[in-house]
């Protein structure tokens, strides 16, 4: 199971979706008032705007690559979940990508404003070509378990 770098792939994937989650996405400032969006909120401090669907979104694409991890015997079922990882973090970085642009709208309005991405905001996507080694990974593997077949 350790020995397999789709193994290593996937619980990187797993890594980074985590530390998305606990981590901020984007800044805004505008005026005096800052604003942080994170995974499950959009917040100035007091108050604060649920982004619960995008948290659920990143928090599914972190745990669907730990389940994979331990699934290493049936590598078909691995390769779909991979696949439904692959869709997940697309799905993380759209709703960044939204969040993002609503929020810089709302900010904009102001005379001086600033917004930015966080480095957390760039893991999706990292996490999106590792899941994609994973497979291609895990498809080589299975190839190579019936060429195997075939010679028995």
């Amino acid at each position: 199971m350790i020995q397999r770098i789709q193994t290593l792939y996937l619980f990187a994937t797993a890594a980074l979706m985590v530390t998305a989650l606990l981590t901020p996405l984007a800044y805004f400032a505008a005026g005096t008032d800052e604003y942080t969006l994170r995974a499950f909120s959009l917040s100035d401090g007091e108050m604060s705007q649920s982004t619960i669907y995008m948290g659920i979104v990143m928090a599914l694409a972190a745990a669907v690559p730990l389940v994979n991890i331990f699934l290493f015997k049936r590598r078909m079922l691995q390769i779909r979940l991979c696949a439904v990882e692959l869709v997940l973090l697309l799905g993380s970085v759209a709703f960044i990508g939204i969040y993002y642009y609503l929020s810089t709208r709302m900010v904009s309005q102001a005379e001086f404003h600033t917004q930015g991405f966080r480095i957390a905001a760039v893991f999706p996507l990292v996490a999106l070509v590792l899941d994609y080694l994973a497979m291609r990974a895990i498809f080589k593997d299975e190839l190579l378990v019936k060429s195997l077949d075939r010679i028995r």
